[in-house]
């Protein structure tokens, strides 16, 4: 009895953090109703393991704590990292309690494992079967659980406001609205020329891609994404909705006197490279597309890259993270970027990846799917969104000149 007693309480504290993070304290900018399938069905898992294990067998009893004690540890490991920043805030108290609750789960499991422990049959297949069960425990972990956890995360943690620094050129500071009423605050870094870019995401670690555009003459907007510094939203790692940021970004050039709406470009980096190319298939607005480090989004896209036997083994893994970040966002998988590539064309595309250290190089498969005017460039040194750094002057000349050709020399 006390071990079921410690297993009930532990799960609700899982489930309370939950609860805390989807309705009681939501983001700001968002609401409850925001949250319903985010936050419902997690805790209707719990309520079926919580009532399955009432009736399973030792075994299953100790699979399922473990299977809830290590999504409890991930679900609130969100509070250790803003612990460990900023502080601890909000939801982030409940967020100890379920990691607390995920380790008393885990112990609990073992405790049950071996107290049902068989001793009765031949020592050799005694030992074989737990060694092919705890096999079948890291699969299941790494296959199933893993991508659970990578989906909350990435949907649940970002960078906080103290990591934006400040932008030593002359700047206004602007509020972004999206179409789903969130307000991004900004930088703006007005034009000389007549044309401004759109440098995304975010304005931590975007100074360098500011100060080369600016000397040009470009004007500049950089923006904090949703979830992230001082905007509000939830945090989203793979940028579904970030086409929602890019379009606001894009009105707020339009309505600049300084700026002629058919001369605005985007520079995208990493995930905001995807969905610079996302956002530019969908409106005409963004007049040239300069993406470096973009990579695969989706199940189909990380699919496209694997073949033979790889493919069948990691299948599993990039299904269930894509289905984890579609709950934990709650928004529908984009399209494959590749069928959304080619709708872009005639606005000219430039795709900038790293010959060595690239996260996850999508680049020939994008260039393939693009459609001219484009053109790429593989850069020798740096590594992922690191040729700003590691190649200065051959960066901006390859950027600013993409942008001087296509913003500056095109006809009106």
């Amino acid at each position: 009895m006390t071990v079921r007693r410690s297993f009930l309480l532990a799960v609700a504290l899982v489930g309370l953090h939950l609860a805390d993070d989807s309705f009681f304290q939501p983001q700001p900018g968002t609401s409850a109703g925001d949250h319903l399938v985010s936050g419902l069905l997690p805790l209707l898992g719990l309520a079926l393991a919580a009532h399955a294990h009432s009736h399973a067998r030792p075994g299953g009893q100790a699979v399922i704590a473990l299977v809830v004690g290590v999504l409890g540890i991930g679900f609130g490991s969100e509070a250790v990292r803003y612990w460990s920043d900023v502080g601890l805030s909000g939801d982030d108290y409940t967020g100890i309690a379920s990691m607390g609750a995920g380790i008393v789960l885990i112990a609990l499991a073992a405790v049950t494992l071996w107290r049902s422990r068989r001793l009765d049959d031949r020592r050799a297949w005694r030992y074989s079967r737990r060694a092919l069960l705890s096999l079948a425990g890291i699969v299941v972990l790494v296959e199933m659980l893993m991508p659970v956890i990578i989906g909350y995360a990435t949907t649940h943690i970002a960078r906080s406001a103290k990591d934006i620094g400040a932008l030593e050129l002359p700047h206004v500071d602007v509020t972004l609205t999206t179409s789903d009423d969130l307000r991004l605050p900004g930088w703006y870094v007005p034009s000389r020329n007549g044309a401004a870019v759109i440098v995304f995401p975010g304005r931590e670690g975007r100074q360098a891609y500011a100060r080369m555009l600016a000397r040009r003459g470009y004007g500049v907007l950089l923006f904090d994404r949703r979830g992230e510094g001082e905007a509000e939203g939830d945090p989203e790692g793979f940028g579904w909705n970030f086409d929602k940021d890019i379009e606001a970004g894009i009105e707020f050039l339009k309505g600049r006197r300084d700026v002629d709406p058919v001369r605005i470009g985007g520079l995208g980096l990493s995930v905001g490279g995807e969905m610079m190319l996302d956002t530019a298939s969908r409106t005409s607005d963004l007049a040239a597309i300069a993406s470096e480090g973009a990579g695969a989004r989706t199940l189909s896209e990380e699919l496209a890259d694997q073949s033979g036997p790889g493919k069948l083994l990691s299948a599993p893994f990039f299904a269930v993270k894509t289905a984890s970040v579609a709950l934990f966002s709650d928004t529908m998988p984009p399209e494959n970027l590749e069928t959304l590539i080619p709708r872009i064309t005639p606005r000219p595309v430039f795709l900038i990846n790293a010959a060595h250290d690239e996260v996850d190089d999508k680049g020939p498969e994008y260039f393939a799917a693009a459609e001219e005017p484009k053109q790429r460039w593989l850069v020798p040194e740096g590594g992922h969104t690191g040729g700003i750094t590691a190649m200065p002057k051959e960066y901006e000349r390859r950027v600013v000149g993409f942008f001087d050709r296509w913003l500056l020399q095109r006809p009106d």
